[in-house]
């Protein structure tokens, strides 16, 4: 598994959350802000797309309010290793 961290500004939050979900093979995603987590966000490795998007939307739009009220934050994900199933 690695981790990847994106500086993002609070208008670019959603987009970039709604990029790598769609990337898919992330674990978990944290939003961070001043060294805090803000919110976190275990994903199903392996769901099919149109379920795990059923099961984001009350995420997403929480995270669409919550990036109205931030200026800027960093996204942490974790990624699964595409050779290992974990």
């Amino acid at each position: 598994m690695s981790t990847e961290q994106y500086k993002v500004s609070g208008e670019q939050l959603l987009a970039k959350v709604k990029q790598l979900i769609h990337e898919g093979n992330i674990r978990r995603v944290r939003v961070i802000q001043n060294g805090r987590v803000i919110i976190e966000i275990p994903l199903t490795v392996g769901a099919p797309a149109a379920a795990l998007g059923i099961m984001m939307a009350p995420v997403l739009a929480a995270i669409g309010a919550l990036a109205a009220l931030i200026t800027e934050c960093t996204i942490e994900v974790e990624k699964v290793d595409e050779n290992k199933q974990e």
